[in-house]
């Protein structure tokens, strides 16, 4: 499985801006989730929805040795 942290200014509300709404049905077109999720359960893609969300899933997700 490909994982990968986004490390930037905004990160977050930049990446949820590319991924869309979590329900495909109100995402916008162009959008990651518009274009491959079929519902809300099975979205295509998680980004976190916050700093501090981000950091606790990524501590779940990998472990130190895979944080560079």
């Amino acid at each position: 499985m490909w994982r990968q942290f986004l490390e930037k200014e905004n990160a977050v509300a930049d990446f949820r801006a590319l991924i869309g709404a979590t329900d495909p049905a109100d995402a916008a077109d162009g959008t990651i989730r518009k274009a491959y999720a079929e519902n809300k359960g099975r979205n295509a893609v998680h980004g976190s929805d916050s700093d501090e969300n981000a950091a606790i899933e990524g501590e779940f997700h990998f472990s130190a040795s895979e944080v560079h």
